[in-house]
């Protein structure tokens, strides 16, 4: 059966607010702008991103109100028939603590590598969340993966390694002067610390995930009120650690400032005064991450979790070609192999392929006891279930 028009265009806006986020925050960290100092810098302010992400999220704790109040108004029960709204509503938000600590501190490290390294390689890397999430579920939860499991996993691996060889042989070259964006070529260094601290973030994003599920996923808590909570919390404490990060010095390149402090959100203000760009990233950053959680969770409930996934790796595909097309990147055909089978291992491991087998003729040798018919039956399969998470 195929989509209806609001499936196809719940599913538009999921690759294309989903492509948004990452290309505005990369957008962000290329730009320069005039310092309190007088001085022209990048904006390299990753915590200050982080915080904006999580009033992205905040928006849809408010669009679940909105929608919520606007439903039950009507006294017909329809607040309790959506699928978005749908669930244990009341329940205790603090139990969504501990993830949202994680969500903070995963978004943080991997802003950080994301202003050493490439947006494609930002997140193709983030793959690497089902590798941790398959070995910690195995520790913590007792859960036992089978090997097609263990095939994804592996062939999610090689795919890494490939987008890691690449990085170092596929220099960024081009800029875009006319607003405002400098060279921005990374030494090989920088590219090596950068995709390091983003596969190190996926081990804390596995961890939020193995939480969410040992925890919170019994809870039934509509998914659009447990992204709201998380970006409360995350905004809350992230907002109020800026306060210390202002004092905490550190070495480059962690401290682009004129303080060389770990994140001073006064510099970041002045530097979106003096380069209005900036406010224009900040706010593409804010308003995608909403409506891309929005319509991933829309996705999940219309369709499936596992063509969220497929729209996923089309989001990463588009960031892939929109570098290339502003020069972002150079192309490099290691990273082209690495996407490949790193999608390919996220298919696997969330059994994408199930049943492929056997909707193809089966070939095989015919005796008396079966007929031509019977060669070729076809069993429907099962909806994969992809494990929760694992598409972040």
């Amino acid at each position: 059966m195929g989509w209806t028009k609001f499936q196809a265009l719940i599913a538009v806006v999921l690759v294309f607010t989903g492509s948004l986020n990452t290309l505005s925050t990369k957008w962000a960290d290329r730009m320069e702008a005039e310092g309190s100092d007088g001085k022209s810098r990048k904006f390299n302010h990753p915590f200050v991103q982080a915080v904006s992400m999580f009033i992205g999220e905040m928006l849809c704790f408010l669009a679940f109100k909105c929608l919520f109040f606007y439903y039950f108004r009507k006294h017909d029960g329809s607040h309790d028939e959506m699928k978005i709204l749908k669930g244990n509503r009341s329940f205790n938000p603090f139990l969504l603590l501990p993830p949202a600590m994680c969500d903070m501190v995963a978004t943080s490290v991997m802003y950080i590598g994301l202003t050493l390294t490439y947006a494609s390689s930002f997140q193709m890397l983030r793959g690497a969340v089902i590798v941790f999430v398959g070995i910690l579920t195995t520790i913590f939860l007792h859960r036992r993966l089978c090997l097609r499991e263990w095939m994804g996993i592996f062939l999610v691996i090689c795919g890494l390694a490939l987008v890691g060889v690449s990085d170092l042989f596929a220099p960024s070259t081009v800029e875009l002067t006319n607003i405002h964006v400098k060279s921005s070529n990374h030494s090989t260094g920088q590219i090596i610390l950068g995709d390091l601290l983003i596969i190190g973030a996926q081990v804390i994003a596995a961890t939020q995930m193995v939480l969410e599920e040992k925890f919170v996923s019994g809870l039934d808590i509509p998914a659009l009120q447990a992204v709201g909570w998380e970006g409360i919390f995350g905004f809350s404490i992230l907002g109020l650690l800026l306060i210390p990060f202002y004092f905490i010095y550190v070495p480059a390149p962690f401290s682009d400032n004129p303080r060389n402090v770990l994140e001073d959100a006064l510099e970041a203000f002045v530097q979106m005064g003096n380069n209005p760009w900036l406010i224009c990233a900040i706010i593409g950053t804010v308003l995608s991450i909403a409506f891309f959680n929005f319509a991933g969770v829309t996705v999940t409930k219309e369709i499936s979790a596992t063509t969220r996934m497929v729209l996923d790796s089309i989001r990463t595909l588009f960031i892939y070609i929109v570098s290339l097309s502003l020069g972002w990147q150079s192309f490099y055909w290691l990273q082209i192999l690495g996407f490949i089978l790193l999608v390919f291992g996220m298919g696997v491991y969330n059994n994408l392929f199930a049943g492929l087998g056997q909707r193809l003729p089966r070939w095989r040798n015919r005796d008396a006891t079966h007929s031509d018919t019977d060669t070729l039956i076809s069993h429907p399969a099962d909806e994969p279930e992809p494990r929760p998470g694992v598409n972040a």
